[in-house]
């Protein structure tokens, strides 16, 4: 069952940690050196410059050398390339370097993917905020968000604390995906003979019959459970969006309620439904879903998805890193919900537009600050085990072979450039999500001075 983390009261520390982590390298080249920190996932995996180094070959004209390399530079041409037939490479050889290449290109997909969902979600906050709705990248985007939700908070007037209740997306990988990857990369192994494992995480999918876990609901819905989202009718929890009925027992029309709400809630909620419940649901024992059910199925899964690790029986080293990238940048996330509950401050405007901003963004956001990161560093690291092997080939190559490999070289360096550049990207994405995040939760006084909540 999905179970809600609540960052309340210590939450400003939990960002704090996610920011150490993720935060940007020191600005002057020799504190980068010196650094023990993480200086982002291009250095922290070794995937850094270096991937483009052929042992001293000279590369040549790319333009002079395509002939042998694959037509367009797509990751299915790649993938379906003749590399033995156009280097005179045996299979394992070829299968190295057609993993090398492909697995550089998906990491680039992925890099532009998080930046794209970063432009959408900080660039809608931003908006939101005044700050502008046309961005170049995530990044700015993140930036103006934060931004923005500084000069709100310098509107709230008094002392003030935001502290943030938040139930975690959900990512997951396709298991279908990943084993069509396995069988097309691996010539070992035959298309539908692949028997994979989800480890270290749940199951998640469409089910034609009882779902046991956390149904993300499809619309609305009824929930015998715990409702994450909204609620039309016969609602008891706390309440991110506007509470109609009664607050703590008194009546209430629309409005923020700091307590216990009883009746509707507009988004935001965590407690029991009698009516329509719009967002997921954790079930009581087990029930139908309209949606995707994470946790168990009474059949089998519909196009089955892994929050945690796909693992397959056998696979070569550079096919399972390659197809761990692919599914890595196609994962899916399901937001999950965010509470903001603020005490102090004077001007009640800006009080009600500082928690409907973060409660409708905030959780496309993290998304990538909570839900992908550990993805993110995984994936640059599969991709480093597959370009050190194709690497290897090319070196080999060149001791029997000069010209074959500078023409082979050539194929490969513009892929393993571009997934150098991507891994600084994804540590850019993550890390100025995380800004974001440990913005939205600063606390302050009218004096101008901000902080995080005292834990």
């Amino acid at each position: 069952m999905r179970r809600p983390l609540r960052w309340v009261g210590y939450h400003p520390r939990m960002f704090a940690w996610l920011r150490a982590k993720f935060s940007s390298a020191p600005s002057s080249p020799k504190s980068k050196a010196a650094s023990a920190g993480w200086l982002g996932l291009a250095l922290a995996t070794g995937l850094s410059a270096g991937a483009c180094d052929f042992g001293g070959l000279n590369v040549p004209d790319v333009a002079g050398a395509a002939a042998g390399c694959p037509k367009g530079g797509s990751i299915s041409a790649a993938m379906n390339h003749d590399w033995a037939g156009a280097f005179g490479l045996d299979v394992k050889a070829a299968g190295k370097i057609r993993a090398g290449v492909v697995g550089a290109l998906e990491l680039d997909r992925f890099a532009k993917r998080l930046d794209a969902d970063l432009k959408v979600a900080c660039g809608n906050m931003a908006k939101d905020l005044g700050k502008g709705a046309d961005f170049d990248s995530g990044s700015d985007a993140c930036k103006a968000a934060s931004a923005g939700l500084s000069e709100l908070r310098g509107q709230l007037g008094g002392d003030f604390s935001i502290k943030i209740e938040t139930s975690p997306p959900s990512c997951a990988a396709s298991i279908d995906a990943y084993g069509e990857c396995i069988a097309e990369c691996d010539a070992d192994i035959q298309p539908g003979s692949v028997d994979l494992e989800c480890k270290g995480g749940e199951l998640v999918g469409k089910c034609s019959a009882e779902c046991t876990g956390t149904c993300y609901i499809e619309g609305q819905a009824s929930c015998n459970g715990t409702c994450h989202g909204s609620c039309s009718a016969n609602f008891s929890g706390s309440c991110g969006g506007d509470c109609t009925g009664k607050c703590d027992g008194k009546d209430m029309q629309g409005g923020y309620c700091e307590g216990t709400c009883e009746g509707s809630c507009s988004a935001g909620g965590d407690g029991s439904c009698g009516g329509e419940c719009g967002g997921s649901c954790d079930i009581q024992g087990s029930a139908s879903c309209n949606g995707d059910c994470q946790g168990s199925c009474s059949v089998d899964f519909q196009a089955p998805k892994c929050t945690g690790e796909v693992v397959p029986p056998k696979a070569s080293v550079d096919c399972k890193a390659s197809c761990e990238a692919k599914v890595s940048a196609d994962i899916q996330c399901k937001p999950g919900t965010v509470n903001v509950r603020t005490t102090g401050g004077l001007n009640k405007e800006a009080i009600a537009k500082y928690r409907a901003v973060l409660t409708v963004h905030l959780p496309a956001v993290l998304n990538v600050a909570v839900g992908l990161k550990d993805e993110a560093v995984r994936a640059a690291a599969n991709v480093k085990v597959v370009v050190e092997g194709a690497q290897q080939v090319v070196v080999t190559v060149k001791n029997s072979a000069a010209e074959t490999a500078a023409r082979l070289s050539a194929c490969v360096t513009a892929p393993f450039a571009a997934a150098v550049k991507a891994a600084t990207s994804i540590q850019a994405s993550v890390s100025v999500s995380v800004d974001v995040s440990v913005s939205a939760s600063a606390s302050g006084s009218a004096s101008g001075s901000a902080g995080g909540a005292a834990g």
